[in-house]
């Protein structure tokens, strides 16, 4: 009889670039879902910080915040899309990059609020420390890319030092150190690289970019419906919220059409253009998961619960929108689009960011979404 149970360990071997029905599986997408506390705490930070008005400390941190989100999620994405043995090890290791997640979400707020990045630092170490163990892995059973791993290792190492002592810093030094920190970290995959290109699956990455766009998107409806009950529940609700809730599902519902209007897999034909593909994405996610703080920002402005101006109210919303919509049309839509298509994008972008002097931004801004959608239908059709 045929035995279906799992191996406990089988050699971490590369994986074809033209496997066929390569699929994310069950265990990157529970590796998701846990991603989705660390982007909702960074959204609610966001948002209260915003409805402080302290809009510059706001900005700082999230993008601070966000950027420790995004690319722990893009190591484990890229790894496991050339090395997923689904083994008992290969699964035992993941589940603590996991258990690394979410001791960094429970570090969020008081990054936030405090600038104590301790925890988070604490729950990245646990992250990299099982990635580390992973490449070693590869590098030991896929010989043609055994300094590629190694590499990997080495220099994933090396920047988690960094981080460790970038909690030592003084405080004067902690955003210009945060910004060459960065650069070393995403610095590091270009260099690997280098030695022997790893074999990612086109079709499987642009899936999993798919997914993560989905928990981005899936926060801003979650901050819509939770605003939008907390002000009727406050007895401050009336039909301007419902006209406000209405205007920000119509706009994320917009966004998940444009980005999804293609696939996007076609795109990923060279190691260069890819990793300008997925480090852009940077973007996108960012600014998707701030338009549910900004949404949330609005209807607290309606309810009298924000300490800020109308127009400041309508621009944390039409902000991010633009720059989702600059994002997608710079990644998915320029690359083989025509004329007509390419000026529905251009000409969207600065009428979202217009839409604050209309007094009512977030309906007005996702009328210009779902125009644009109109538009990107016909013109593809």
């Amino acid at each position: 009889m045929k035995s279906f149970a799992r191996p406990w360990y089988r050699p971490m071997s590369a994986r074809s670039m033209d496997e066929q029905h390569r699929v994310a599986t069950p265990l990157e997408l529970f590796f998701d879902l846990c991603f989705v506390v660390a982007v909702s705490l960074a959204a609610s930070s966001l948002h209260h910080m915003l409805a402080e008005a302290h809009f510059g400390l706001a900005l700082l941190r999230y993008a601070m915040v966000f950027f420790a989100i995004w690319w722990a999620w893009m190591n484990f994405t890229w790894f496991a899309s050339a090395y997923d043995t689904d083994d008992g090890v290969y699964r035992l290791t993941t589940l603590v990059q996991i258990a690394g997640v979410l001791i960094f979400a429970a570090g969020v707020p008081r990054a936030f609020d405090e600038g104590d990045f301790g925890i988070a630092v604490v729950g990245y170490l646990v992250m990299r420390l099982a990635m580390v163990s992973q490449w070693l892995r590869a590098a030991r059973a896929d010989g043609p890319r055994r300094r590629c791993a190694l590499r990997y290792a080495g220099g994933i190492v090396a920047v988690q030092l960094l981080w460790v002592l970038w909690l030592v810093l003084p405080v004067s030094w902690v955003p210009v150190a945060f910004v060459v920190f960065a650069i070393a970290e995403v610095s590091v995959p270009i260099w690997a690289e280098r030695a022997a290109p790893t074999t990612w699956h086109p079709h499987h990455i642009a899936e999993r970019y798919g997914l993560f766009t989905l928990i981005v998107l899936g926060e801003s409806v979650l901050a819509a419906t939770t605003a939008t009950q907390s002000a009727l529940a406050s007895g401050h609700g009336g039909p301007e919220v419902l006209v406000l809730a209405g205007g920000g599902l119509l706009i994320v519902f917009s966004m998940w059409w444009i980005y999804f209007e293609r696939p996007a897999h076609h795109l990923l034909t060279t190691l260069r253009t890819s990793i300008i593909w997925g480090y852009s994405h940077l973007v996108v996610f960012g600014s998707a998961a701030a338009v549910g703080a900004g949404i949330e920002v609005a209807l607290a402005y309606q309810t009298h619960e924000a300490h800020l101006s109308g127009f400041a109210a309508g621009m944390v919303v039409a902000l991010p929108v633009a720059v989702y919509l600059a994002g997608v049309w710079a990644l998915h839509v320029r690359p083989c689009s025509t004329p007509l298509m390419n000026a529905a994008y251009l000409v969207a972008v600065p009428l979202v960011l217009l839409t604050p002097f209309t007094g009512w931004a977030v309906p007005a801004t996702g009328l210009v979404l779902a125009a644009l959608v109109a538009a990107s239908s016909a013109l593809g059709r």
